[in-house]
């Protein structure tokens, strides 16, 4: 189980380095169009708004990842031992069900409606489930999360504040 989730930190982690560095570039020739050119480029904010959607969505995951949700840590900071292991287990389980009922299996039939229903988005042509399919990839990724920590929290293990 390490394994998968050392692969899928290096991949999530690269891929959103990727994804942010594409973002700029679209977000700066939609600019560079609009002021310097006489025909501003049509595609890019539809672009950036897919781009913006998935990296929001998959860095949900990674934020996941590496405890970096706002939270109210009130009752976790009083907790020591196996009471806190007990509480995030709870956490954790509510994030799996979260995660399973709306991202998985909401997220693979809205893509399926949408696949079904032909949507394409208006200026790249693109079909929506493909934007869509963000939402049970990232749902998936945070079940995996989820049960590396219960797993550790079950062996009396801390879970790690930051990825190793």
């Amino acid at each position: 189980m390490k394994a998968l989730i050392a692969l899928i930190d290096n991949l999530l982690s690269k891929f959103l380095v990727l994804l942010m560095g594409f973002i700029v570039l679209v977000v700066t020739w939609q600019v560079v169009t609009r002021f310097l050119l006489p025909t501003p480029s049509s595609n890019t904010e539809e672009l950036a708004r897919f781009l913006l959607i998935w990296i929001g969505v998959l860095g949900g995951a990674y934020a996941l990842r590496t405890r970096a949700h706002l939270g109210i840590d009130i009752m976790t900071n009083k907790l020591h031992g196996r009471q806190k292991d007990m509480l995030m287990i709870g956490i954790y389980l509510a994030i799996i069900l979260f995660s399973t009922l709306i991202l998985v299996v909401g997220g693979i039939k809205l893509v399926a409606l949408t696949f079904t229903l032909n949507q394409i988005s208006a200026s790249l042509g693109i079909k929506m489930g493909y934007i869509y399919t963000v939402l049970p990839l990232s749902g998936s990724i945070m079940i995996i999360y989820s049960l590396d920590v219960i797993m550790d929290a079950l062996k009396g293990q801390s879970p790690v504040e930051e990825m190793s």
